[in-house]
């Protein structure tokens, strides 16, 4: 770890990045970190490709993250967080790997290990949890900011210590956070206490479409963009929705198939999906998303696919019959 210590700490502007459509421990993390290098006095550009989903708008620092990703040589180095591969910090990531230090922060297992450096644990609970490591060796203290940016990456990656990859580090480091400030009402009021109605009514079409595997093994739910034009909604507030179809009894792997916004459907009909996936913890659903070309955990995990609906469909049912 020394190196990368070594670079942040000689870098006087870092780019702070995590991956497009990104949930708790992707902001999380990206918070954490950011505050902790603005109080080494670092200038720092906290970068997401995509709109901050609104039960994370409550996070302090928040309103630091941009949009518009700087121009390569205005940065020393690059921390991308919770990636498996550079490409899922969006369509600018050419940019980003033009910068002259690269530092790879993540959890994934499936992690492609770009960059110039990488810290990556396969075992940790959550991006939030090998931040947390490295905030003290850059010497900083937690405070009342940082905490719950960490507090609240752990809590969601874990779903709220629920998944299987919820480990004592989570639970010792969630006390730690609370006695560092956090709240944890105020921080699970904000995540899991309200929906927009919007969002409740994409969730009822999203229950509609749900489709069960004849061997009912793999539940299949669809989100178009179709949909979210109906519902007023944004693709950010699709996430979670994939919960539902995973709590369905004798279901082994859910999948979510959700429409991408870039690119027009082919004549064919084939169209940009991204397909989430995630299993009871008996299915390595980071096998099935690396046929895709994605990665993930055993028990979470992602690709991005240019085909039609039924093909995916397809596939996935096939995958299901040795379930």
């Amino acid at each position: 770890m020394d190196p990368i210590l070594q670079r942040i700490k000689a870098a006087g502007h870092l780019l702070v990045a995590s991956h497009a459509e990104p949930d708790g421990d992707a902001i999380g993390s990206l918070l954490a970190l950011g505050l902790a290098l603005e109080k080494m006095g670092k200038r720092t550009t906290l970068f997401n490709a995509s709109a901050i989903p609104a039960v994370y708008q409550f996070l302090p620092g928040v309103a630091r993250i941009t949009r518009r990703m700087p121009s390569p040589g205005e940065c020393d180095a690059a921390v991308i967080l919770d990636c498996g591969d550079l490409t899922r910090i969006g369509p600018e990531w050419p940019e980003a790997a033009r910068i002259a230090v690269i530092i790879n922060i993540d959890h994934h297992i499936t992690n492609t290990r770009f960059g110039h450096f990488q810290l990556i644990d396969g075992d940790a609970c959550a991006t939030a949890e090998i931040v947390h490591r490295l905030i003290p060796l850059l010497g900083v203290e937690f405070d009342q900011d940082i905490a719950t940016a960490v507090y609240t990456g752990i809590l969601t990656d874990t779903g709220s210590f629920r998944f299987s990859n919820t480990n004592a580090a989570a639970f010792a480091i969630s006390r730690e956070m609370t006695e560092r400030g956090v709240d944890p009402y105020h921080v699970a009021r904000h995540v899991f206490g309200s929906y927009s109605l919007g969002r409740i009514k994409l969730l009822n079409l999203a229950l509609n479409s749900i489709e069960i595997s004849p061997n009912g093994k793999l539940s299949i739910m669809t989100i178009t963009r179709g949909m979210l034009a109906e519902t007023g909604t944004q693709p950010e507030d699709v996430d979670g929705l994939i919960n539902y179809a995973r709590r369905i009894e004798d279901v082994k792997v859910a999948a979510l198939i959700q429409e991408q916004a870039n690119g027009e459907a082919a004549a064919d009909g084939r169209a940009h999906f991204h397909v989430s996936l995630r299993s009871d913890g008996t299915v390595d659903v980071a096998a099935w998303a690396g046929g895709f070309g994605g990665g993930g955990h055993r028990s979470a995990a992602g690709f991005q696919v240019a085909a039609t609906l039924n093909e995916i469909k397809a596939r996935l049912t096939g995958w299901s019959v040795g379930m």
